[in-house]
């Protein structure tokens, strides 16, 4: 039988994770317009795949 519990909890971990890096990236926006940063160039963030067991 399907772990649907299990499949959740892995889902609300990962949305926490994305939401995390949302959070962080605008963050860093905020500061580089804080300090007065020049913003014509753009960041490429790495996010590393992680293989699951969903995969």
């Amino acid at each position: 039988m399907t772990d649907y519990k299990r499949m959740y909890f892995q889902l609300a971990a990962k949305v926490a994770d994305a939401m995390d890096i949302l959070l962080k990236a605008q963050q860093e926006g905020e500061k580089e317009f804080m300090d007065g940063e020049s913003l014509s160039e753009g960041k490429v963030m790495v996010i590393p795949e992680e293989r699951g067991e969903c995969d």
